[in-house]
């Protein structure tokens, strides 16, 4: 027993040493990109900068304001008035501590994701173990074991202090950091339980990006089964308190908004921006290149088939699929909505792809791995030279550029499908067994 407790110590103070070693590395790689030469050209990067989330943007904005010019009459400056404000005092009084506080910023998220991993495996042990007398005889193999508590929220932090995509958002002082902190916030509040946290960290991510509001049908689901089926009442109660809390705290920050910029015409800014589109610089998104292309008597409908993909379209089916797994839910709407908003950075689709190893126990059931990360790694390379081919050699043009980011959403989507696929597949197996046979021949589950 006491050897036991000790192997475990020993344990945990090596995963405690990896993952302080993980964060000083990656605080010291962003703070040198941060400080270095490369730092202009990194955000003066399509895929990384957008008209939403670009620092040379905001500096503008915080001069007009400063000058007393209302940022918000033109079509320049996307940021909220609440950012506005805490901006405007950064640049003040803090100018040369930018750097830090964006690294100590992007750190933070990785650290509340590592918070989060260990919440929801502690969760997922607990739900196979509550539910183990309904599973197969066979499938001990498959079931989570301990070293997975322990791994694999390391794995998380892991995956998104050394990934390049986070690595070059925050290098380029991209506002896409502190969106990525609001959403992890709200994760972590979510699956902590903590539901009245939960609404006001959603309320503070939609604020700023509008597509975490999704979020919303995940939380509820935490909220209402937290207590149980025996307490449905109070399960119901929780549920009206996190919506309730949500759409009060959103109303405040719409009226602080309202009051710092003299007026609602900042939504048409701010969330305008993101609605219609207006900006149709390129970007690794899908929009810019259908909207130049397409007649504008067809614009109408295309925003709203396009937006109704990355708000809307896949809320009600994955919920009512996955109503038994909500953090996977909120994975997939997360992924969705980089995948689908109007002007994605790398930096949006970070998070969701460092949230990947929580479901480390799906690979196993998983496919497309392969070449999605075929994909993902040469798209990732072919999307600056061939921009290069484009805007400076000028022997390539739009077609193929778009072609690369196609592709990129393509891959992203592959991981989706797959990974919500891994997860009934497992399900299946947990529940019949691993050996399925068909008159007598081994039989395999297969993506249709």
């Amino acid at each position: 027993m006491f050897l036991s407790i000790k192997i475990r110590i020993k344990s945990f103070a090596i995963m405690g040493t990896l993952l302080l070693t993980l964060h000083a590395v990656a605080g010291i790689a962003r703070y040198w990109l941060i400080n270095s030469e490369y730092q202009q050209t990194i955000a003066g990067r399509v895929e990384v900068s957008t008209p939403l989330n670009s620092w040379k943007r905001v500096t503008e904005g915080v001069y007009l304001y400063q000058e007393g010019i209302d940022p918000y009459s033109g079509d320049m400056f996307h940021e909220t008035p609440v950012g506005l404000y805490v901006f405007d005092w950064l640049i003040r009084n803090c100018s040369q501590w930018l750097g830090i506080i964006f690294v100590a910023s992007d750190l933070l998220t990785a650290h509340l994701l590592y918070m989060t991993a260990k919440y929801f495996m502690v969760e997922l042990v607990e739900t196979e173990n509550r539910e183990r007398n309904s599973y197969a005889k066979d499938v001990g193999n498959i079931l989570l074991k301990e070293k997975d508590l322990r791994e694999a929220p390391l794995h998380v932090a892991a995956a998104y202090l050394l990934n390049p995509y986070a690595l070059l958002s925050c290098a380029a002082l991209t506002t896409t950091v502190f969106s990525n902190l609001c959403l992890a916030s709200a994760l972590l509040a979510m699956v902590s339980g903590r539901h009245i946290l939960s609404g006001v960290f959603l309320a503070v991510a939609t604020y700023q990006s509008l597509y975490p509001a999704v979020l919303i049908v995940p939380s509820c689901m935490y909220a209402a089964r937290s207590f149980g089926p025996s307490k449905t009442i109070t399960g119901k109660f929780k549920v009206f308190t996190t919506v309730g809390v949500f759409l009060i705290s959103l109303a405040f920050i719409l009226c602080a908004s309202a009051k710092i910029s003299s007026g609602w015409h900042f939504l048409n800014s701010v969330y305008g921006c993101i609605l219609t589109v207006p900006d149709l610089r390129p970007n690794v998104g899908l929009f810019w290149y259908f909207f130049t292309e397409m007649f504008e008597h067809f614009r109408s409908l295309f925003l709203a088939a396009f937006q109704l993909n990355a708000l809307a379209l896949y809320v009600g089916p994955l919920s009512m699929r996955l109503r038994s797994a909500p953090f996977l839910l909120a994975e997939a709407l997360v992924a969705l909505a980089a995948v689908f908003r109007s002007y994605p950075s790398l930096g949006d689709i970070a998070l969701p792809l460092a949230l990947l190893p929580m479901w480390r126990h799906l690979f196993a059931y998983m496919q497309q791995g392969f070449i999605v990360g075929c994909f993902l790694l040469i798209t990732s390379v072919l999307g600056p030279t061939v921009w290069h081919l484009w805007i400076y050699s000028r022997s390539a043009n739009a077609n193929f550029y778009f072609g690369v980011t196609l592709f990129f959403a393509t891959a992203q989507i592959f991981l989706i499908t797959d990974l919500l696929f891994a997860h009934i597949k497992r399900e299946f197996s947990l529940r019949n067994g691993l050996k399925q046979e068909i008159d007598g021949k081994a039989a395999k589950l297969v993506l249709e």
